[in-house]
């Protein structure tokens, strides 16, 4: 069966969202400081494939690769949903399924994404990664990027877990701070750096640091764009990254079985 013990239960004192998505982590927002092995590891990922150009038969080896590393997710675009994934003898899963919405621009009316991110849900996703409007941000409307945000989390309520994309590589402190705040007062149960297609950048450790300081434990943080070896999703999860979004999972875990001290 799989369970996401780091996505906290609203209003309870106890839940937290800091750790593996397994709830194997330490519990502190500014990371575990402590070592990991591969399989530990691979309970924080989403493993994912959102290329334009991937195919059906890329997707069914992205779920047995993910199911062979022990992820905890796999993450495609919704067009390849609804994505049949292997049950186990508990009668569960072997892992979940997430997929993006407004992606990867944003730039989507509310109602679009809100209609997007249903459609998702009735397909069988668990997970969905939303991307806000990056450009409101910049302008200072933060109560168009929670309007947005809440249409989502309407269309798409619990126990489906909403991540929320905010592109932190184009944003200052001061947005990256506003725009946390704006997921959590709407319902999200992440927030997540990136999409892995803005020119500005992926996952960075201070934003990851600032976005975990931000949400305090009450949202999950995502980590996703660039995070390509071994010491960079440590980083990550040390500044207190609860969920890693990766493409080149494989040698990530490879390198963290290799590189001993991690």
């Amino acid at each position: 069966m799989t369970t996401d013990p780091s996505t906290p239960e609203k209003g309870t004192e106890n839940g937290t969202a800091n750790g593996a998505a397994d709830g194997t982590g330490d519990g502190s927002a500014g990371g575990t400081g402590t070592a990991l092995d591969a399989v530990a590891l691979a309970r924080y990922v989403d493993h994912t494939l959102l290329k334009p150009e991937a195919t059906r038969a890329d997707v069914d080896a992205l779920v047995a690769e993910g199911i062979r590393l022990g992820v905890y997710a796999v993450c495609v675009s919704p067009s390849f949903l609804p994505l049949e994934v292997p049950v186990g003898l508990d009668g569960e899963p072997d892992l979940l399924v997430a997929t993006v919405c407004g992606f990867p621009s944003g730039k989507h009316h509310s109602d679009v994404k809100a209609a997007e991110a249903a459609r998702a849900v009735r397909d069988g996703a668990a997970e969905v990664d939303m991307v806000i409007d990056v450009g409101a941000a910049k302008a200072g409307r933060f109560a168009d990027v929670a309007a947005d945000i809440a249409a989502v989390r309407a269309a798409a309520p619990a126990p489906t877990v909403l991540k929320v994309i905010i592109e932190s590589a184009a944003l200052s402190d001061d947005e990256i701070v506003a725009v946390c705040e704006a997921a959590e007062a709407s319902g999200a149960d992440y927030v997540k750096t990136s999409t892995g297609f803005h020119p500005a950048g992926g996952a960075s450790v201070h934003a990851v640091r600032l976005m975990a300081r931000t949400v305090g434990g009450r949202l999950g943080v995502k980590a996703s764009g660039g995070v390509r070896t071994a010491q960079d999703a440590v980083a990550m999860i040390d500044a207190g990254a609860t969920r890693l979004g990766l493409s080149g999972t494989a040698a990530v875990l490879g390198g963290l079985t290799a590189d001993a001290g991690y």
